[in-house]
């Protein structure tokens, strides 16, 4: 053999090396990303055994038509499991949940339109289009990779680095599977894309029993009041607000962080409240999400069942079961859903049978949107009480469904409540507010800036809440204000609880004896010593405890 000769076949195992470790290097970061993303460092796994499998297939698959093929199904297969795996860790660390493919893949209109109306339509194309073409990239790049390893022909022998990298990860499986060295290495090895395809298809398997183990839960929970004697006769001739606040939960009493911001608000409801000559109570209730899909909670609490994902949702909407919105009906009240955040279709709200359903474009504001949300609080509690509650069309009691924004991320602008709420009228006074505050992309840089702009919001949201009531609330009303859900992980933590304050106003204290009966506590703050009910028990306490001719034993 030449000189010339060696070297050139010398160079070209160099180079198959090479092509091998980087190939190898990539598919590892690939499928460990979604992991160390959601740990928040590297340290929790350093191999992926998949990457090693992968690669070293195609170490001996020899360079045919097929092979080509091969290698592009391979790489679509390895970028689509990690970026299930990525949406799994977005899920996680938004909703404090996993992904479950089977359910959340209508979710994907709802996130583009969040990125849209919090960093802009332009920018939300961007990214999409940012997204859609780093795909593209990776699972070429990939492709290539895979290609660049596979020999020319079956005799062809496996380059050294081939058999020294074979013998490592034999070598450290070993130890994974043994456990028996003073080191621990199964801590920094695992099957990432397997964890992943298996957690699916192990969701997918539990969706297919939830159909009949809620069909049991249905049958099983009552759900038609129509023969109840003197139903919610306590409440004739009173208004009903049932105001949901967006990601009010416990932690922004509970967690030092945001407590330092909202304890002082919550005081100064009790003693505004009070100087009203008003009663209040507050308790709590777990919500059955967290982070998102406050239509969870929205559902939970007015059916009496518990829903906490979109098929038992979808389920309960099909199944032509009542809600508290039907038991208004039947003691003659007027029923309203007022949801400014609503700015598509909402066949849900028709199918729950309100009377009027004000969305986006039924209210008429003539203020500018704060990024994603559509009007501010203050305005939505004015409109209430100016175009619903003052109606002439209507003489009936009212009641009314509200979702309040002005809390929901990315939390900017930060506006201040107006002390002359007469001022308000379309709304149009707000435009001194239109691109006021950081913007969003750059306060989200920092995620302390983010928790404190958090607790501003609600401090916003909350002292909007005590104005309309010391102008609004009187014998003649009962507002009930709660949280639809605790806000995502990043806010929270990861173990927070589920629960949210539950607060109950009115100028009649005999509409809040009930609620202390049920455990709750006088003034602004839950009593933490008492376990938190889920939000499914709300519906059938709240008809017993203001239905006088039922037995209220068991309630």
């Amino acid at each position: 053999m030449t000189h010339k000769s060696f070297m050139g076949r010398h160079s070209k195992a160099v180079a198959k090396s090479l092509s091998l470790l980087l190939a190898l290097f990539v598919v590892n970061v690939l499928l460990l990303a979604p992991q160390w993303l959601l740990v928040g460092g590297w340290e929790s796994g350093w191999f992926a055994l998949e990457s090693a499998c992968v690669v070293g297939l195609f170490t001996i698959v020899p360079r045919t038509r097929w092979s080509m093929h091969l290698a592009s199904v391979t790489a679509t297969a390895l970028v689509l499991v990690s970026m299930i795996g990525l949406a799994d860790t977005v899920a996680r660390q938004s909703l404090g949940r996993p992904l479950n493919l089977y359910l959340d893949l209508t979710l994907v209109s709802a996130v583009y339109r969040l990125l849209s109306g919090v960093l802009g339509l332009g920018l939300g194309i961007l990214i999409l289009v940012g997204i859609v073409v780093s795909t593209c990239l990776a699972t070429w790049l990939i492709a290539s990779l895979l290609s660049s390893v596979r020999p020319s022909n079956l005799k062809q022998l496996p380059s050294p680095v081939a058999v020294a990298v074979a013998v490592a990860v034999i070598t450290l499986s070993i130890f994974a599977l043994t456990r028996g060295t003073a080191y621990s290495f199964e801590q920094h090895i695992a099957w990432p894309a397997v964890r992943t395809v298996s957690d699916q298809a192990r969701h997918g398997l539990r969706m297919l029993t939830e159909q009949r183990v809620f069909s049991a839960e249905v049958n099983a929970v009552p759900s038609d009041y129509a023969n109840v004697p003197g139903l919610l006769d306590r409440l004739r001739e009173r208004d009903v607000l049932l105001a949901f606040v967006e990601s009010y939960g416990v932690s922004a009493i509970d967690d030092p962080r945001y407590s330092s911001v909202l304890r002082p608000r919550l005081d100064d409801l009790t003693r505004r409240i009070a100087d009203a000559q008003l009663s209040l109570a507050t308790g709590r209730l777990l919500a059955p999400t967290q982070g998102g899909q406050s239509w969870f909670s929205h559902l939970s609490l007015v059916s009496g069942l518990w829903v906490d994902n979109q098929l038992r949702y979808d389920l309960l909407l099909a199944s032509g079961r009542e809600t508290l919105i039907d038991d208004f009906h039947r003691a003659g009240h007027r029923t309203v859903a007022l949801m400014p955040a609503n700015t598509l279709a909402w066949p849900e709200g028709e199918r729950l049978g309100y009377d009027e359903i004000l969305a986006r474009r039924d209210i008429s504001y003539a203020g500018p949107p704060l990024n994603w949300v559509t009007m501010p609080d203050q305005f939505t509690w004015s409109f209430l009480e100016n175009n619903v509650r003052v109606s002439d069309r209507d003489q009936r009691p009212l009641f009314a469904e509200l979702g309040l924004i002005s809390s929901h991320a990315p939390w900017t602008p930060i506006l201040p409540v107006l002390d002359n709420w007469d001022s308000i009228g379309d709304g149009e006074i707000f435009e001194t507010w239109r691109d006021a505050g950081e913007r969003p992309q750059d306060l989200w840089r920092d995620h302390e800036r983010v928790r404190k702009h958090f607790a501003l919001s609600l401090d916003y949201a909350i002292n909007v809440i005590i104005g309309y009531a010391e102008r609004y609330v009187d014998e003649q009303t009962l507002l009930i204000v709660l949280g639809d859900h605790q806000p995502a992980p990043l806010i929270t933590g990861d173990d927070a609880s589920r629960a949210v304050p539950v607060h109950v106003i009115s100028g009649d204290p005999t509409l809040i004896e009930p609620f202390l009966h049920w455990g709750f506590a006088t003034g602004a703050l839950p009593d933490t010593t008492r376990p938190a009910l889920g939000m499914d028990a709300f519906r059938d306490w709240f008809v017993r405890a203001f239905s006088t001719l039922i037995d209220k034993s068991d309630s």
